[in-house]
């Protein structure tokens, strides 16, 4: 499965969350450790909804960026 991640840059890091699975949110210094960071909250997080007898909910989030002049 594929989930949307939106990352947002602040004045010293980055914060990164994932608008399918609630409060999976990660930060990190970079864009290559948020990424890393949030593929192991995103491992981590799905485990725990399994652990918990929750089925993972299926990717819903369509992410895409439009140019404006």
């Amino acid at each position: 499965m594929k989930y949307a991640i939106v990352i947002e840059e602040a004045e010293t890091n980055y914060s990164a969350y994932v608008p399918d699975l609630p409060g999976c949110v990660s930060t990190g210094r970079s864009l290559a450790e948020i990424e890393s960071n949030m593929r192991e909250a995103i491992a981590l997080h799905l485990d725990g909804m399994r652990e918990d007898g929750i089925a993972p909910p299926r990717p819903t989030t369509h992410v895409a960026e439009l140019e404006i002049a």
